[in-house]
C-alpha cells in the first residue's frame, strides 16, 4: 500500500474547495452571506428547557466562498482549539450552502463528525436575517445582527404546540 503525502493531498483540497468569490451569477444571491466571509471568535452557551444556561465556552467559526464560487462553506469549531485543554473535546461542525434557483432559497447541509450526525435545512434571507430550518427536525438556525465586526446566532428547537425552546447561542465577534 502507497502512503500519500497528507500535507500535499489536504493543500489540493483546500485549493479546490476554497474559491476567492462567488461566481457572478451567484453573487447577488450570496449576498445575504458576503459580511459572513471570514473568521470570528465565539462565545457559546448552551441552554435547557427552561433557558438556563448550562455551559458556555470560547469557539470559532470559518466562512469562505467554495466549490468554483458555487457555494458558501463553514466549518465551526467548539471549544475553540485553544479552549480545548480547558474544555475538552468537543465538535467541528461543517456546513455546505448552494444556491437553488427554483426555490429562491439555498439547500444547506450541515455536518457533525464526532455524532455523524447530518442536518439539511432549506435557508432563505431577509434585509437582516438568514433564517435556516430543518428538513428533519423541528429545528431553526438564525443568524441576526450581522455587521462586518459581528453576528448572533441561535439554535432553536420548536415543541409540538410550536413553542420555541432555545437550545444554543453563538456571539461572533470577527477575528482580527
Amino acid at each position: 500500500m502507497q502512503m500519500t503525502d497528507g500535507a500535499a493531498a489536504a493543500r489540493t483540497l483546500a485549493g479546490l474547495m476554497v474559491a476567492d468569490n462567488p461566481r457572478p451569477e451567484f453573487a447577488d444571491a450570496f449576498r445575504p452571506f458576503a459580511p459572513l466571509i471570514g473568521s470570528w471568535d465565539l462565545d457559546v452557551a448552551w441552554y435547557d428547557d427552561s433557558g438556563a444556561i448550562t455551559r458556555q465556552t470560547k469557539g470559532e467559526w470559518h466562512f469562505a466562498w467554495a466549490l468554483d464560487g458555487r457555494a458558501v462553506a463553514d466549518v465551526w469549531i467548539t471549544p475553540s482549539r485553544a479552549a480545548r485543554a480547558t474544555d475538552g473535546d468537543g465538535e467541528w461542525g461543517l456546513s455546505v450552502r448552494i444556491y437553488d434557483p427554483e426555490l429562491q432559497a439555498f439547500r444547506s447541509t450541515w455536518m457533525g463528525p464526532k455524532a455523524a450526525f447530518v442536518m439539511p435545512f432549506i435557508a432563505r434571507a431577509t434585509a437582516d436575517t438568514i433564517t435556516l430550518e430543518s428538513q428533519i427536525a423541528n429545528t431553526r438556525w438564525e443568524f441576526t445582527g450581522i455587521t462586518a465586526t459581528g453576528f448572533h446566532w441561535r439554535n432553536e428547537d420548536l415543541d409540538a404546540e410550536g413553542n420555541v425552546i432555545l437550545r444554543q447561542t453563538f456571539v461572533a465577534t470577527r477575528q482580527p
